[in-house]
């Protein structure tokens, strides 16, 4: 009869990232040929075979995976053994945390991008938009200083 059933690779718990690929192994120390292999997710089965390969995987396939070994003994094959290998639990991570601190680099960066825009910005406004000169230096030769115009209303 098959026995000691096991998920190679270990430990029992494993962190990964989304769209990463993760393959599972599952064999049997003990066992006459054939055995047969059923992979659980979460108590419920999802594929056949040695080899279980989850492709691009998200957060969905978090959960516990089991395999189950299985072989007949005897002619008349009425004899069924079955070996389930210790949970192996599975956390997928939404985002890989150098993507987040990229992120977090980036919008820093475009934050102070549009900090040194708007100051520079303001500077050529602030500049070409005619602040007085000050009072204090000299006129220049033909310079007009200040122009004030006053409205008034013609009685009747």
């Amino acid at each position: 009869p098959v026995a000691n059933a096991t998920i190679t690779p270990g430990p029992l718990s494993h962190q990964v990232h989304a769209g990463d690929p993760v393959t599972l192994h599952c064999s049997v120390q003990v066992g006459s040929a054939p055995v047969t292999f059923t992979w659980l997710h979460n108590d419920w089965e999802v594929a056949q075979g040695p080899v279980l390969e989850l492709r691009d995987i998200d957060v969905g396939h978090s959960g516990t995976y089991q395999c189950m070994a299985t072989n007949q003994l005897g002619q008349d094959e009425h004899r069924v053994f079955q070996a389930l290998s210790p949970e192996l639990a599975l956390e997928v991570m939404s985002q890989s945390p150098w993507v987040t601190a990229a992120t977090g680099v980036s919008g820093s960066l475009l934050f102070l991008v549009l900090l040194v825009a708007v100051i520079v910005g303001w500077h050529q406004w602030h500049h070409l938009c005619g602040v007085p000169p000050d009072p204090l230096d000299p006129p220049e030769a033909g310079e007009v200083l200040y122009t004030h115009i006053m409205v008034t209303k013609q009685a009747g």
